[in-house]
This record gives C-alpha cells, structure tokens and sequence, in this order.
C-alpha cells in the first residue's frame, strides 16, 4: 500500500482525527490522550501506533512514558492531510469536550503540589504508623483555614458544615428539605455553633446574599440539582471577588438504582461537564481531579473541581 493510501486510511477512523487534533498544539502522553478521551488504554496505544507508522505522527520517550505530537519533518502530503484531519475533527460531536479536558490536563501538569499529594495518599494506607489517621490530619486541616464565610449548598444534615463552623466566621447551610433543615438548625443549637445557620432553598438559586461568602462548598450535591450549570451560576453571584467554590460530585456512572435509592437527578460528571460549566459562570484558575475511588462495587469515583471568582 502506498503512503498516500496509508494516510487516508488512517485518517478515515473519527478517533484518530480526535487524536491527530489533541496533538496539534502540545505533545501528550498515552495517559493524557486516554484521560482526555475517556478511551482505554490499549485502544489508544493502537490508534497512536497507526498514526506513527503513516509518518503523522512523532514519538519519544520520557523514562517509561511516550509523547506523541505531529511529526515536525512531515513532507508536504504529510501537511495536507494533518489539514485535512483538523478541518475533519471539527465536525465531530466530541471536540468540543477533548478540547475544554484537553485545556484541564496541560493546566494540570504545572500543578505538581497535587501530583504529589496524590503520590502521599497513594501510600498513606500502605503502613500502620501510630497515631496516623484520616481524622488527625482532617483536624490538623481544619485549624489551617482562615476565618471565613462560607455557603455549603445541598448541605443535608449539615455535616461538613458542623466541621466548618467550628473554624470559619460563619457558615450558612443550604437545604430544599425542611426537615433536613430543621435537624441541622438543632444540633447546630445543641452543640452551641451560633455562627452556624441553616436556611431552606434550592441549589440553583439560594437565600444567600450577592457577593457575601468567600467559599462554596457543593458536596455531593449538584447530581440532585435539575440545572448543575444554574447552580454553578448561582455560586458564583453569592461569592464575593477572589472567593473560591469548591465542588465534590461523583464521576460519570452506570449505577441506574442510585436515582431510587438517593435520589439522584444525574449519573455523576465527566471533567468537562464541570469544566464548561465553571468556564461558563467566568470562573477562574479552574483545577479538575479525580480524588477517591471506592473499591467495593460499583466502585464510585469522586471528582474535585475548584474555580475561582475574579476580582
């Protein structure tokens, strides 16, 4: 087979054309091309090994990882059928979310605080040490934060907020559920947290005042919300300028009883649902991981998106 034929036959396939596209601008790795796509890892490799054979693509290696990137001495038949691929990938109803993952992934590179905190939980189970514990370091945590006003939107019975008031300067926790509400509003009471207050309202548009909390919080509770995006928008109004949001949501699923049996209006969120969303609302600095993964079945992942509201 000729090299011409090579060429349009692989660039025939939409995958590749969403790869050749991923790598116009940046060289990535087989993980990153994986993440981005959300494709496993062997049809991948398959897919970059194609492109390399017909001379589109280039490789190199970085100890046990490989980059891949458009092949910088491609001749002239070469170029025209890389144009040819990027006009093609446009069309595609996927290159919208590979570019918004695309952009999350390059930002992540420069963030190595978070690989390395990744590196510390990945071995913090692996040996006993006395004393050493979740709930220790989650204490130790707290006493760091400075004295904020927070929202904690979905709040429930108002956990995580119970937490937060016992360092923040204030914090309002939100609920649709009366009941919900009231439990909280009397715990709050019993456990003397006077900065504490528990209003009812909906996610997508809370009893909380413009531009009035420095942080919100929505743990696990924009999967209730009929409107994720209003929501997002809707944290945005209430955070002063520089203040942050903070979202905790399960990744994508197929778990179909969990809307019987928790209530769920969503399956959980791929990164670039969070990622477009954040983006939409005009926030900033905008950071996406996954941070859990339960191991009994069906094995919920959890994702952390952070944005900030520019000043």
């Amino acid at each position: 087979m000729t090299s011409t034929l090579k060429s349009l036959r692989a660039l025939a396939d939409p995958t590749r054309l969403r790869i050749m596209a991923l790598v116009e601008r940046e060289e990535l790795s087989v993980n990153e091309i994986q993440e981005i796509t959300g494709l496993g890892q062997s049809r991948v490799s398959t897919h970059l090994s194609l492109l390399a054979e017909t001379g589109l693509l280039a490789s190199r290696r970085d100890g046990k990882r490989t980059f891949y990137r458009l092949n910088p001495l491609a001749d002239g038949d070469a170029l025209e059928f890389t144009r040819l691929a990027m006009r093609g990938a446009k069309e595609l109803k996927e290159t919208e979310a590979d570019q918004l993952n695309l952009r999350r992934v390059l930002a992540r590179r420069e963030e190595q605080a978070q690989v390395y905190f990744n590196q510390v939980a990945g071995r913090f189970d692996r040996s006993y040490g006395p004393g050493r514990s979740w709930q220790a370091f989650g204490h130790l945590l707290l006493r760091m934060l400075p004295p904020l006003d927070v929202a904690d939107l979905g709040s429930g019975e108002g956990l995580l907020a119970e937490l937060l008031a016992r360092r923040c300067r204030r914090v309002i926790a939100v609920d649709n559920s009366e009941k919900m509400v009231a439990f909280g509003a009397r715990k709050a009471k019993r456990n003397g947290l006077d900065n504490l207050e528990f209003r009812q309202g909906d996610l997508q548009n809370p009893p909380v005042e413009s531009e009035s909390v420095d942080l919100v919080i929505l743990s696990q509770a924009l999967h209730h919300a009929d409107e994720p995006a209003q929501a997002i928008l809707a944290a945005h109004r209430i955070l002063r300028p520089g203040g942050r949001v903070m979202i905790l949501d399960l990744v994508r699923h197929r778990f179909d009883q969990a809307k019987e049996l928790y209530g769920d209006r969503w399956l959980g969120f791929v990164e670039s649902d969070l990622q477009r969303w954040l983006e939409a609302a005009q926030f900033r600095e905008i950071e996406i991981a996954k941070v859990a993964r339960e191991e009994q079945e069906p094995g919920f992942e959890t994702l952390l998106a952070c944005g900030t509201k520019g000043r």
